[in-house]
């Protein structure tokens, strides 16, 4: 087991081969770590498919509009929740293996609900995506989700849990 230093900022992200624990970063991103918190507690990022799976570079998902079983999967990616678009919060946390990124369009203050967790280190995002968490154990988990954009059989968060909750 990982070990928790702060559960009110710890998220634990039921996938198809084991839970990925993510250790929010409320010093860096306090906006998108309380969003984060927020569509978690709601129930909103439950069985939400990862859409954009791009094998050497990140797994992305999030998006509680179109994402989630009975949603419109194919438009997946092109959503987010009912809530404001967030300010970008960049920083000098670099987009190493395992961190959790806010997925955003053209428009740097546009990050919602969607975020991607980076497989390897992508340095070239830096300070240009928020960087809001890392994963602490659970990598090989999302190391095995399924790849495509969009896969043809995407895998989903069966679960999003903040760990105080638990």
């Amino acid at each position: 087991m990982a070990e928790i230093k702060d559960p009110e900022n710890t998220i634990v992200i039921e996938l198809k081969d084991g839970p990925v624990t993510i250790e929010l970063l409320p010093d860096v991103a306090p906006k998108h770590c309380e969003r984060m918190k927020e569509l978690a507690r709601a129930g909103a990022y439950d069985g939400v498919v990862f859409h954009r799976v791009i094998d050497g570079f990140m797994a992305q998902t999030g998006d509680v509009e179109h994402g989630k079983d009975g949603g419109n999967v194919r438009r997946a990616g092109t959503g987010g929740s009912d809530l404001p678009d967030l300010p970008a919060e960049f920083s000098g946390v670099p987009h190493d293996r395992g961190t959790l990124g806010a997925a955003r369009s053209q428009n740097p203050n546009s990050a919602n609900s969607q975020f991607f967790i980076n497989f390897k280190d992508n340095h070239f995002l830096n300070r240009q995506y928020t960087v809001y968490g890392r994963v602490i154990e659970g990598m090989e988990h999302v190391d095995a989700i399924t790849r495509g954009e969009p896969p043809a059989n995407p895998d989903r968060m069966i679960s999003v849990k903040v760990a105080a909750d638990a």
